[in-house]
């Protein structure tokens, strides 16, 4: 098998980091890129083996960026701190690169979890994510805080799942849904029309709870539709405030 770097980034994460530091023990490197904790972050990610580099906070698709060069192998396996590698899918990884791949990355289904309960519909499973790629082919792209590896060759696919619990608590969420909501809104402000809140809020809970089961998951899958319904609509009218504002001082400046 070729030499494994797996890499995270983090901030404040010294509760969730353990699990997903000793959910990639097989790799040959551990490294954490750390911008600016305040709750003893490096200092956990030291104590269970990794390698820490501390540094400033760029934005989501700059700062994988930068762990991605900062690997010192030629396979990467990039997962955030609230996520963690199954056993399969550890398998699935060794197995695969043991074979000399003929492709450049690999996909990983991420199952996602809510209310502490793994979600199957809803466009929540399998939830798709190139995750596992040759360094030397990858980047890094996407718009904050939105990011997607952008691989120069042929994607293959990995068994297993990658656990991902994205919320501590309710709150988190909430806070959640208006900091991504208002980076949206600075990066690509849309003056739209009057209605397009509402009408993409709806068509969000719809598609979601509807057409694609999340009424299968219960009253996760309820919450999980309604509050992607809540963001899609403060996005849209954020975005839509940033467009007037930013023609008003266009206008003020002539």
């Amino acid at each position: 098998m070729p030499p494994l770097s797996a890499v995270i980034i983090a901030r404040d994460e010294a509760d969730r980091l353990p699990d997903a530091l000793r959910s990639v023990a097989f790799a040959d490197e551990r490294l954490v890129l750390d911008s600016g904790s305040s709750d003893g972050t490096p200092e956990v990610a030291r104590a269970l083996g990794a390698r820490v580099v501390e540094t400033d906070w760029p934005g989501h698709v700059a700062q994988k960026n930068r762990a991605l060069a900062l690997a010192t192998h030629p396979w990467v396996l990039s997962i955030d701190a609230d996520e963690r590698v199954t056993p399969a899918l550890a398998a699935s990884i060794r197995a695969a690169l043991a074979e000399e791949p003929e492709v450049d990355g690999f996909a990983v289904a991420r199952r996602n979890h809510y209310l502490g309960q793994p979600l199957s519909w809803g466009g929540w499973y399998p939830d798709r994510r190139v995750r596992l790629v040759r360094r030397a082919r990858a980047r890094w792209g996407g718009t904050d805080p939105h990011d997607r590896i952008e691989l120069a060759g042929r994607v293959g696919r990995l068994a297993g799942d990658l656990d991902h619990h994205p919320y501590r608590d309710l709150q988190e969420h909430l806070d959640t849904i208006v900091r991504y909501a208002q980076r949206a809104a600075e990066v690509e402000p849309a003056a739209g029309r009057a209605w397009e809140p509402v009408g993409r809020a709806a068509w969000r809970f719809v598609r979601g709870y509807l057409l694609q089961g999340g009424l299968l998951d219960g009253t996760a899958g309820f919450w999980v539709a309604w509050r992607g319904a809540r963001y899609t609509h403060l996005k849209w009218r954020l975005r839509a405030e940033a467009a007037r504002d930013g023609s008003e001082h266009g206008r003020d400046d002539r």
